[in-house]
């Protein structure tokens, strides 16, 4: 017989046990982290990013036909969609801290804190001695504005998310539009010419990646990301905050606590959210292609149109594959399948981090050098077995302990004190 658990004070602060964790939120997860490791790789970590825009926009006669495949799998049904299922998850979470926190009678503002100032150092770390893609450092703070909706109703969330990512967008990219000033004129001497600086930085960047040494691509990690990817993500921002807040009300409304409860409306998602999801999709994708025929301006008004189509296609995808795995859930056979994902989600930082670090052993030129010599299909396929590996470790590794490292130090920092991290003696971990 296992020994009974310790007793714990109603009003006492701790981490979540393992018996009081949802298994279905750790596959989704886990589901959620394998797609945006193979959206990294893909898109950045291969060289891709850094390409010469000609050479990204050219046609693809000549491509094998699985890398053709690759290329248009990737950005329909890839790019987009499992960050914003991870993101959503976050704010779910959120709302699971919340009524851990009201059951104690306690105010989560205090640890809350703490928890995402220590996430964020967690990020820096990553950022600046990694990988310049860090999302832990977004996350972090626009995490706490989730503190600002916690009196608010269901309808004013819906209406906030609703407004935040599909209408405030386009206000912030016409605000930053109008602050630049009209750039030069597309066919013009100086776009030619501004196009060939951007190119030599593309080529200059992709060089050192591949032949510096760390310190070199830590550099150039940090010009990139100072330089040119920030001014990348306050647009992102609006809609990033509505995706925690779709994530909030979700969890209030313990769709996923209790999904027996909610089976009509997984049901009803999974069918509006795959045709929502597939027709802005093919809106998303047949809108380069017209503006490479000159029907479509790049820099024209439609542009600020077509972010809302793209929102749309990432949430109603990313909506596709949740409501798909929650049903999936429901029946024993693809229940036992589907918990082998469970492990890697609940070390979800650990292996956030991991990838990064594989990535960089993988594609950088002081590590295998594979940047630009693995063809996308072959990228795809590669970074599929490397997470089927973090899967079996991370088996292995909760097997004996009850945190990943990561999450371990998370935890041990927001409370002020080592947390115990080997499994009690005794006591059996779930088997999935």
């Amino acid at each position: 017989m296992n020994p009974p658990p310790s007793p714990v004070l109603a009003d006492e602060a701790r981490p979540i046990d393992t018996s009081e964790r949802l298994v279905l939120l750790d596959v989704l997860r886990g589901f959620a982290l394998g797609g945006v490791f193979v959206s990294n790789v893909f898109g950045w970590f291969t060289g891709r990013a850094f390409l010469p825009r000609a050479q990204l926009e050219a046609p693809l006669a000549g491509t094998p036909w699985w890398d053709v495949l690759a290329i248009h799998g990737i950005a329909a049904l890839v790019n987009g969609r499992f960050i914003t299922l991870f993101s959503f998850l976050f704010g779910l979470g959120f709302s699971v801290q919340l009524l851990r926190a009201e059951a104690r009678g306690a105010s989560i503002v205090p640890l809350y804190t703490r928890r995402l100032c220590v996430l964020f150092l967690i990020g820096a770390v990553h950022l600046l001695g990694v990988w310049y893609g860090d999302i832990l450092t977004t996350y972090a703070p626009v995490g706490l504005l989730l503190l600002l909706f916690r009196g608010r109703s269901d309808k004013e969330l819906l209406v906030w998310a609703t407004l935040l990512i599909l209408v405030i967008p386009i206000g912030v990219a016409a605000g930053m539009q109008w602050l630049s000033g009209p750039g030069p004129a597309a066919g013009t001497e100086a776009a030619r010419v501004l196009k060939e600086q951007a190119d030599a930085t593309r080529a200059e960047r992709l060089d050192t990646f591949l032949h510096g040494s760390y310190p070199d691509v830590v550099g150039a990690h940090a010009r990139f990301y100072f330089g040119e990817f920030v001014r990348r993500l306050p647009p992102m921002l609006s809609a990033l905050f509505g995706r925690f807040l779709l994530g909030f009300l979700a969890g209030r409304r313990r769709l996923f606590h209790d999904v027996s409860r909610h089976l009509p409306f997984f049901r009803s998602l999974l069918g509006w959210s795959l045709v929502v999801g597939a027709l802005c999709t093919a809106v998303a994708v047949v809108a380069p292609y017209l503006i490479r025929q000159k029907l479509l301006e790049a820099q024209g008004p439609s542009q600020y149109y077509l972010r809302p189509v793209r929102q749309l296609a990432e949430l109603g995808l990313a909506a596709f594959y949740a409501s798909g795995l929650v049903l999936l859930f429901q029946r024993e056979r693809w229940r036992r399948r589907l918990r082998v994902l469970a492990p890697v989600g609940r070390m979800a930082l650990t292996n956030y981090l991991a990838q990064s670090v594989l990535s960089l052993l993988m594609y950088y030129g002081f590590g295998l050098g594979l940047m630009g010599r693995v063809g996308p299909a072959a990228s795809i396929a590669l970074t599929l077995a490397l997470f089927a590996v973090q899967v079996a470790l991370s088996h292995a590794w909760l097997a004996r302990f009850r945190f990943g490292p990561a999450e371990w130090l998370w935890r041990s920092l927001t409370y002020g004190k080592a947390q115990p991290l080997r499994q009690d003696k005794g006591v059996v971990a779930p088997s999935p």
